[in-house]
């Protein structure tokens, strides 16, 4: 099996507002949302755009309880993975206070 191997620039970002997001992208990968959660403020952020595709927290699994019993493995230093393939995926690192986040592409 090959070596897995993680791309990032490390930079710290600011997640994207319901509103800023285009509206074609809320129809077409965002229906589970709607101007009602935004107005209470559930997923009203946590929108991000990464490799020309947008992305939801909520599209992320923890790596806590996935990774748990793998210590050596490197996606554990982050908080949440999305899998594009068997091989491939995007990982988030949450700031202390929930507002920023970093992002990585992982693959082997």
């Amino acid at each position: 099996m090959s070596e897995l191997m993680i791309k990032t620039d490390y930079k710290w970002r600011e997640f994207v507002y319901r509103s800023d997001v285009p509206a074609k992208v809320l129809k077409s990968q965002f229906d589970w949302t709607d101007e009602a959660f935004e107005e209470h403020g559930d997923y009203s952020d946590g929108f991000f755009r990464y490799r020309g595709y947008w992305y939801h927290l909520n599209d992320f699994m923890t790596t806590r309880d996935t990774f748990k019993s793998d210590t050596s493995s490197p996606i554990k230093a982050w908080d949440g993975y999305h899998g594009d393939s068997y091989f491939s995926g995007v990982l988030i690192k949450l700031s202390k206070d929930g507002e920023r986040f970093q992002v990585a592409t992982y693959f082997s």
